[in-house]
């Protein structure tokens, strides 16, 4: 399945349907579930409980736990919350069934862009779709007179400008943590400039004109971050938002919910969302397009599988989406977009749009070494060659290990 196709079909071509009161299936056995640890995974696993016998694990370090766990025979969790970034480790140790045979019994209420076919089989449902986007002070920017940036080179004029007025502490947050969070900002950029991560023959192509080019831009956002900026993980930017102390960031959709949350927000009604900037004019979005939703662990009983499925169908459905509305860019019947959505609609129907989060073992092995090795270049240690060259060696010895490359 393509995600820029399934993104258009969940968010231009919304059903509408009846929605039941608390949960419809009275859930027999005990099921554990393990997922990120946002505010979209938090009202699915609480719809999913109504039904008795669920135990949810929210973390945001699920997608290191999860591939041994569910390797465990039998598993330690009987659903999954997965991204297309973080489905792969699974598919590739065979840990989650196909769910052809329950989406025909027990999915009557899911459309067709949810279902999430690999070689063939229903391997996941997808619940909704995410992206990197703008999100910005309209306040700020309106009292400063200054136009919301379309590209990173506008971002940085704007930030200098925001920086002269002094009117926050900061003005850009980033995720830029070390490890994941600081490799997926790489992906982003890096392919806003036209990159591409590996050639035909699983080679590394990372060390490149677009590899050098997007190092050096995210190194000078950084002139208008926190300095702690690789400690920044999301959360950690969704708190500065909230707390008024930075102005822009190219932040997760699935984070825009909670700037308008009054019992942890200062900043209600003032934080809006417009497209992911460009990295060269042209191209598209400067961000990868995600989607979110369940698995179902092999290594667990029949019986046990079908109702983590009829569970987790009952945490998808439309109730939970009338009271989550603003959470997600749900995929689900009954979501009505809001202007928080605004942001992730104009950049996943972008022309060109921006590609999907590539679900290969090749993008692992490669995401695991960026995140590895790129701190070095924003430490000082390294220059940017030497960085993307480090990458590439990295990944190079992973893709012999994993038996990718000879």
């Amino acid at each position: 399945m393509k995600l820029k196709i399934m993104a258009a079909a969940g968010l231009l071509s919304l059903m509408t349907t009846g929605a039941y009161a608390g949960c419809t299936y009275e859930n027999p056995v005990p099921l554990k579930s393990l997922s990120a640890g946002f505010e979209a995974w938090k009202s699915v696993t609480d719809a999913m409980a109504e039904c008795g016998n669920v135990e949810a694990e929210l973390d945001q370090e699920f997608r290191t736990k999860q591939p041994a766990a569910f390797a465990a025979n039998p598993s330690l969790y009987h659903i999954g919350g997965v991204s297309n970034g973080t489905v792969t480790p699974l598919l590739n140790e065979g840990t989650i069934r196909p769910l052809d045979d329950l989406v025909a019994q027990y999915g009557g209420n899911l459309s067709p862009n949810q279902l999430i076919r690999i070689n063939g089989q229903v391997m996941a449902v997808a619940m909704m779709v995410n992206t990197q986007h703008l999100m910005y002070r309209k306040d700020i920017l309106d009292d400063l007179g200054l136009a919301v940036p379309t590209t990173w080179n506008e971002v940085l004029e704007v930030a200098a400008a925001i920086e002269a007025a002094d009117v926050v502490e900061y003005p850009l947050g980033a995720t830029m943590k070390s490890g994941w969070n600081l490799a997926q900002d790489f992906n982003n950029m890096f392919l806003g400039y036209g990159g591409s991560f590996v050639n035909d023959d699983s080679t590394p192509a990372v060390n490149s004109e677009a590899g050098v080019k997007a190092l050096e831009m995210m190194k000078a956002t950084t002139a208008f971050m926190d300095p702690e900026y690789l400690v920044s993980d999301s959360t950690y930017v969704q708190q500065q938002f909230q707390q008024g102390k930075i102005a822009m960031a190219n932040l997760w959709a699935s984070r825009a919910g909670a700037m308008d949350d009054p019992a942890e927000s200062q900043v209600v009604d003032k934080v809006y969302a417009a497209a992911a900037p460009l990295a060269m004019e042209g191209g598209a979005p400067a961000t990868t397009l995600w989607w979110d939703g369940i698995v179902i662990a092999k290594n667990i009983p029949d019986a046990e599988a079908e109702s983590a499925f009829r569970v987790a169908m009952e945490g998808l459905d439309t109730e939970m989406v009338e009271g989550a509305n603003d959470e997600a860019i749900w995929l689900i019947s009954g979501y009505a977009p809001s202007r928080m959505a605004e942001g992730a609609i104009a950049t996943a129907t972008a022309e060109p749009a921006p590609i999907s989060y590539p679900s290969t073992s090749q993008m692992g092995l490669m995401h695991t070494a960026l995140g590895n090795e790129l701190p070095a270049f924003f430490t000082g240690e390294r220059g940017a060659r030497d960085t993307l060259a480090a990458v590439e060696a990295a990944y190079t010895t992973a893709a012999k290990e994993a038996g990718i490359l000879e």
